[in-house]
């Protein structure tokens, strides 16, 4: 089982020093390059993304058993999830896709269904408000908007 987790360190290794190459092709944001902002946050993933592989490749945690059955399907319909909320967020926008990502992976979770829609609905609107209105960094509306 070592091996198959250095092995697992070394893809995510790979996936950080991708994901870093192609911050480096983000076209310069409005008005220039920026100190902290969006044009610095994909780097900070990638050397997060690239320490943590490489810790865990140089130091595996304890021998863990692979999830099966019931909690292999959960794991594969949030990741399910995550990649219809990629596919969606340009078309359907960022309220409604958020709101139903997060709603589905609350349920998932253990939240009742009305309480996890209701808490996903108010935090998409006000994050959408702070993303767009306090910080002008806009988010995708939807529906050809």
């Amino acid at each position: 089982m070592q091996i198959d987790k250095t092995i697992f360190g070394g893809v995510m290794f790979s996936l950080a020093v991708a994901y870093g190459w192609g911050a480096m092709h983000i076209p310069e944001p409005y008005g220039g390059a920026e100190a902290i902002g969006p044009d610095t946050f994909p780097y900070i993933l990638a050397v997060i993304l690239g320490i943590c592989s490489l810790l865990y490749m140089i130091k595996p945690s304890a021998e863990t058993k692979w999830p099966v059955g019931r909690s292999l399907l959960e794991i594969c319909g949030v990741i399910a999830a995550l990649f219809c909320y990629t596919i969606l967020i340009e078309p359907a926008g960022f309220i409604l896709a958020t709101v139903v990502c997060v709603t589905f992976m609350s349920w998932r979770l253990g939240a009742p269904v009305k309480t996890a829609a209701l808490v996903s609905s108010v935090g998409s609107v006000v994050i959408f408000s702070l993303f767009n209105f306090g910080l002008d960094l806009p988010l995708p509306i939807g529906f050809g908007a």
